[in-house]
């Protein structure tokens, strides 16, 4: 009985329902769009070019291990963690000595990956372009399709595609960039692979000797391609060559298993992909929550009268239980599998924004499988029937006399028991609050970050009452001087507390995840910026078009005429255990007269190739001091042993940790300096600096306080991409702003008659509902805006030292202003509506 009542209520309630029914369809289809990023970070497929001719590829291991032992209660435990490295790690070239020995081997075929970049202006979207020797085209295979092999170390051959786009042929020259200084080439021939063009990057084959001169990597490999002999089941072999290697680290690779081998830097994307997608999915689920709830308590409200008459007609409190279940069941199936379905198209366009965006690479591709659907369908139903059951609690249990006295006027306060969810929420908002402002790494920081914002949120949810009210008290004599419409706001304000709280509480959610969202990569990065600015002690900094500046030109500086040093910066980042830290390389000739890291113990005199220097974060977290000493792995998992020289303050500008620049270069994918610092007599102008460099072009000489704006806009960079990150969490959250007030306005029909029939004019009435929703937006405004001050406050003072959160006062009017607009539109376009209907049929219609 009680489901044929529900369809019924369905069908002659569409408009209520319709509120709800949006809100579930939004959180359905944020569910799917992060799932499905969490599923490709886990299970996206990372296809091998290259080495699409090998069905089994030997590759070093691009992981750290760390092995822990413990006893308890006369049990041992062992756990193996392995996480990352940062750079390619390589092999040792007699590995290929060792599977060429292996039963079933036709080849084994050494390969070397390099970068090699072309320098001429190519049509299109860049892509990655790679050296190789030609020894191991046949991995892909390529195969000549003009001209020749090259034969010395002047020439090269180039695939198709880049021949294409460059116009280049047979006898054509190319400048190519690779890990030294750049070189021109003859083109002696040009290669097509056989299962057609690379999509994923350009392939430049060298002669061996220089193939092996610009890898620079000694005794080392990338990889083993090998080739089966006719018949030899690739798998079996693959199981050969693991028990040949058993006593190394390399790695066998086979069938899928071959693309992260290709494209490390796609693997090392699946953890952040499934970190991003796990933390925009937390939060959206909680925003989900909180957004959901409120709209069916709204709903719930608003059919108080009804449901009341049911109670006075014998409905018994288990009835209405049913029924409203089912009816939010009914709805959250129809909104979970229509959100699902939007969520794909959602999901395709945020990866595609991802991927454009360099965050996740193109060679991760995105996997649209039907977990995150059915996971959004799930999610929609039991939300829509927790929010259902818990919001039409109260109603459902009193007697049916105090059911319809309840119904016909509001409540002085919410029941104790939402007011102590409150409090208890509010704690726990403090608590997080409290935490965040004791976390120093932004790994740690964020996540608890965006959690604060909504915890508190949802105490503003449920203490909006009181906080509506109290609003109010402040507001009555301002709202007063606007006249009759003033009045009658501030009646409703007063006497509807509880549906006006409906509406501040995603008000107040938009204002603070909005500028929490804006405003936090900003905090980091000013303070970031800042402690770079006065930790630059050159007048000149060195940058470069291309993958980076070379070591003869900052040779060539160094004899310059009035510069007196000239310091090298390479970047990568290091594991200490299974830790991750940032780090950079520096020269260490010089280094006093161009950096200034604010050293608090230790000295950088003397600061040499076996040394390392710590930011004040990392030698806590480490237990370090000068003097001690520091194990490390570096980016391509080459472990060290290092003296620690100085600790120093300024961690944000410079990174955790500062290494010698040879021991740096040595070990990553790009040895080229990203920056070179100068140090400069005075006189010495950026005119005498850029004439020693005439020779390099590409390089441009930039003054402390241009590279700083240059740093600011790749700070902006960053922002954007937060920003995308949890842009759909924001709008999900402006919808529910705009779906709350048009349910909360449209209902209002009966009040609308009333006073017009008691007098009140069409235009009186528009303006009081142009003051409750300026009343309404200053509240959910002030709360939203103080939830993102405390935030934000805790987060500088965490990863700063200072309660210095950088606000910037265009973005936060433009928040206010769009949050403004949002509720004066979804308040006047219903209102509108609702008051076309003549007020005497409205006072006359049945129900």
């Amino acid at each position: 009985m009680m489901l044929r009542y529900a369809l019924q209520t369905l069908r002659d309630r569409k408009a209520g329902f319709l509120g709800a029914f949006m809100a579930l369809l939004c959180a359905a289809a944020l569910v799917t769009a992060c799932g499905t990023l969490l599923e490709t970070g886990l299970r996206g497929k990372i296809g091998t070019e290259r080495y699409a001719a090998a069905p089994v590829i030997v590759s070093a291991d691009q992981n750290v291990h760390e092995t822990t032992v413990k006893e308890k209660k006369g049990k041992t435990k062992t756990k193996h963690k392995a996480k990352p490295v940062a750079e390619r790690a390589w092999l040792p070239a007699a590995t290929a000595d060792t599977v060429r020995a292996v039963p079933g081997v036709e080849q084994a075929v050494p390969e070397l990956t390099f970068q090699a970049l072309p320098l001429v202006k190519l049509p299109g979207e860049p892509k990655p372009s790679y050296g190789h020797a030609w020894a191991s085209a046949a991995l892909t295979p390529f195969a000549l399709a003009e001209g020749r092999a090259p034969r010395t170390d002047d020439e090269i051959v180039i695939d198709r595609a880049l021949a294409a786009r460059a116009r280049l042929e047979p006898g054509s020259e190319l400048t190519v960039q690779a890990t030294a200084e750049p070189k021109t080439y003859r083109v002696s021939g040009i290669a097509t692979a056989a299962r057609g063009d690379l999509v994923q990057q350009s392939a430049l084959f060298f002669s061996d000797t220089e193939a092996g001169r610009l890898a620079a990597r000694d005794g080392r490999i990338t990889a083993v391609g090998v080739l089966p002999r006719p018949g030899v089941d690739p798998r079996e072999l693959a199981g050969r060559i693991r028990q040949a290697l058993k006593d190394t680290t390399a790695q066998v690779a086979v069938g899928d298993e071959r693309g992260p081998v290709e494209f490390p830097d796609a693997a090392g994307a699946r953890i952040k992909l499934v970190s991003m997608g796990g933390a925009m999915g937390g939060t959206s689920l909680l925003v989900a929550i909180l957004v959901v709830v409120g709209t069916f308590a709204l709903s719930v409200q608003q059919r108080h009268r009804e449901l009341a008459l049911l109670r006075a007609v014998a409905a018994t409190p288990r009835q209405l239980r049913r029924m409203i279940g089912r009816e939010a069941l009914l709805v959250g199936l129809a909104a979970g599998v229509t959100g699902a379905a939007a969520g794909l198209p959602l999901a395709s366009w945020l990866h595609g924004r991802f991927v454009g965006s360099g965050v996740v690479p193109a060679t991760l591709e995105r996997t649209a499988g039907v977990f995150p659907m059915l996971a959004a369908v799930g999610t929609s139903l039991l939300g829509a029937w927790a929010a259902a059951r818990i919001t039409g609690r109260r109603i459902a249990r009193i007697r049916p006399g105090e059911a319809l006295a309840e119904a016909a006027l509001e409540r002085s306060r919410p029941a104790w028991a939402r007011i102590a969810t409150g409090l208890l929420l509010l704690a726990a908002g403090a608590v997080l609050v409290a935490v965040l402002a004791s976390l120093r790494t932004e790994p740690a920081s964020t996540p608890v970050t965006f959690l604060a914002v909504v915890v508190l949120a949802g105490a503003v949810s449920l203490l909006g009452p009181l906080l509506v009210r109290g609003a109010t008290a402040l507001l009555a004599g301002p709202l007063r001087l606007t006249g009759t419409g003033g009045h009658l706001a501030t009646a409703n304000l007063r006497g509807n507390a509880t549906r006006m709280a409906s509406a501040v509480t995603p008000l107040a959610l938009l204002t603070g995840m909005t500028c929490t969202v804006l405003f936090v990569t900003p905090t980091l990065g000013d303070a970031a910026r800042a402690q770079a600015r006065d930790g630059v002690r050159a007048g000149w900094v060195l940058e470069a078009q291309g993958p980076g500046v070379t070591g003869q030109a900052a040779e060539r500086l160094r004899g310059t005429p009035g510069v007196t040093a000239a310091t090298e910066v390479v970047r990568t980042s290091v594991r200490v255990g299974l830790s991750k830290y940032s780090a950079q390389g520096v020269t260490p000739a010089g280094l006093t007269r161009t950096w200034d890291p604010a050293v608090t113990s230790g000295s950088l005199d003397g600061f040499g190739e076996h040394s390392a220097a710590v930011s004040e974060v990392a030698a806590d977290q480490l237990g370090l001091a000068p003097g001690s000493p520091l194990k490390l792995t570096l980016g391509d998992g080459t472990p060290v042993t290092l003296t620690v020289a100085a600790v120093y303050a300024r961690g944000l500008g410079f990174g955790d940790l500062t290494l010698p620049h040879g021991l740096v270069a040595a070990h990553v994918d790009n040895p080229l300096a990203a920056n070179v610092l100068v140090a400069a007599e005075p006189g010495t102008g950026r005119e005498r600096l850029a004439a020693a460099l005439e020779d390099f072009p590409g390089v441009t000489v930039l003054s402390a306080r241009d590279a700083d704006q240059v740093r600011a806009k790749r700070q902006e960079a960053g922002a954007e991409i937060n920003l995308l990150a949890m842009g759909l969490v924001l709008a999900f959250t402006a919808v529910a702003v705009v779906n709350t007030l048009a349910m909360s306005t449209a209902e209002r029909v009966r009040e609308f008659a009333m006073l017009r029939l008691a007098g009140a004019k069409r235009r009186q009435v528009l303006r009081m509902l142009r003051t409750e929703a300026l009343a309404v937006v200053l509240i959910g405004v002030v709360l939203g805006s103080g939830i993102a001050l405390a935030v934000l406050t805790a987060f500088s003072v965490g990863m700063t030292g200072v309660a210095a959160p950088s606000v910037l006062p265009v973005a936060y009017a433009v928040v206010v202003g769009v949050a403004g607009l949002l509720a004066l539109a979804a308040t006047a376009l219903p209102g509108r509506v609702a008051l076309r209907v003549p007020p005497v049929d409205v006072a006359t219609a049945k129900g």
